[in-house]
């Protein structure tokens, strides 16, 4: 048998090679798939989207609560793992979990004593954190099944989720109607916008409340480096209720306007307000010089390398470390022991109804809530 001569087996070779990079290229797309993810005890069928890019990131999200389940994110050797806390099946999150990756509403984060006034009428919300009303009550936008839509196009994958909050529900006023639209896309970011209108005045205050561990939920965050471009917090008593004023973080350690790791400042309780919290468990006010989406937020694991940037059209954003997580909750090979994970929840200030000198989260009818928040991963 006669032989090819070897420039012409070189040639064949890069031919080979390059048509299997190309058919390679070819099939990495974004898609989204959908599976059943379990029942509620009244029948209701709860569902599991998996969005994946491009370049393999995947972020599962279940229409129960607009709950994000899974997000992977790359460390410095190109490996991805998973990055917020969570469970793997539906059960866990019907038997009670303290928001794990729940889409929070009508009112994120604590309303005092549970009232507010609206044009004169005062309004009672459900009890459920000491004396005050947190994340929208004990059947809050996290515990109810939303309509689901995908979307698949121009390289983006998401999640459009519908619900209308029932005039009262919850103590609110006002039929709500909202939508939570999830994308994915190709530079490895997790958006998500929220947009409401009301046919009578109401409060609004959405957020999303995932637990971040860049780890991949290997061990605490107490080594991670965050930054938060914010030079005054809201400080609260003890029941975490904010006092009304806006204190400086100079000189405290509340001052994370550089990268610092989370374990320098959260066990100073000669602090007041570290005392108050637990450790970091506040609202920072973000630092912006212009309206529209701003970069406001970083962290670093140093071991792996995996980066994560946070960007908001929102007023502030609640850092909390898991101070309260206690270890009796298991998921994802994982046990949530005390600061395994933190959260950076995008919102207007704690009990803003109650704070005549805070910006309004008054939704009136004809005016529309929006707003958008970013998640963005990479390794450095």
């Amino acid at each position: 048998m006669k032989k090819l001569p070897v420039f012409l087996i070189t040639l064949i070779s890069m031919s080979i090679f390059s048509c299997s990079k190309n058919n390679k290229e070819e099939t990495m797309i974004s898609t989204i798939s959908k599976e059943e993810f379990g029942k509620l005890p009244d029948g209701q069928k709860a569902d599991l989207y998996t969005l994946t890019n491009a370049n393999g990131m995947t972020v599962n999200i279940t229409n129960y609560g607009g709950i994000v389940t899974k997000i992977t994110a790359p460390d410095e050797k190109g490996e991805w793992a998973d990055v917020v806390l969570g469970f793997d099946s539906l059960a866990p999150y019907l038997a009670g979990h303290p928001f794990f990756g729940a889409l929070v509403g009508r009112y994120g984060n604590r309303i005092g004593k549970g009232k507010f006034k609206l044009n004169g009428t005062e309004y009672s919300l459900a009890i459920n954190n000491g004396p005050n009303a947190l994340h929208g009550g004990k059947k809050g936008f996290d515990k109810v099944i939303w309509k689901a839509t995908e979307i698949n196009k121009d390289s983006i994958v998401g999640l459009e989720l519908e619900y209308v909050s029932k005039d009262m529900e919850e103590g609110y006023p006002g039929n709500l109607t909202v939508k939570v639209t999830y994308t994915l896309d190709n530079e490895n970011a997790l958006s998500i916008n929220y947009n409401a209108t009301t046919d009578k005045p109401t409060v609004v205050n959405l957020t999303n409340h995932s637990y971040f561990n860049l780890t991949g939920l290997k061990r605490d965050i107490l080594d991670h480096e965050v930054s938060i471009a914010s030079d005054s917090i809201v400080p609260v008593d003890a029941t975490l209720i904010p006092t009304g004023e806006l204190r400086a973080v100079e000189g405290t350690p509340f001052d994370l306007r550089k990268p610092t790791a989370v374990k320098a400042g959260i066990d100073k309780i000669e602090d007041e307000q570290i005392k108050n919290g637990g450790g970091y468990d506040h609202c920072w006010v973000i630092k912006r010089s212009e309206p529209g989406l701003v970069l406001f937020a970083t962290v670093k694991d140093p071991e792996s390398g995996r980066f994560m940037e946070v960007y908001t059209t929102e007023p502030a954003v609640q850092f909390y470390t898991g101070n309260f997580l206690d270890g009796s909750l298991k998921g994802k090979n994982a046990t949530y022991s005390k600061r395994f994970g933190f959260c950076l929840e995008t919102e207007h200030y704690p009990d803003s109804p109650n704070q005549p000198g805070f910006p309004s989260t008054v939704l009136n009818p004809g005016e529309t809530y929006n707003t958008t928040t970013k998640y963005k991963f990479s390794a450095k």
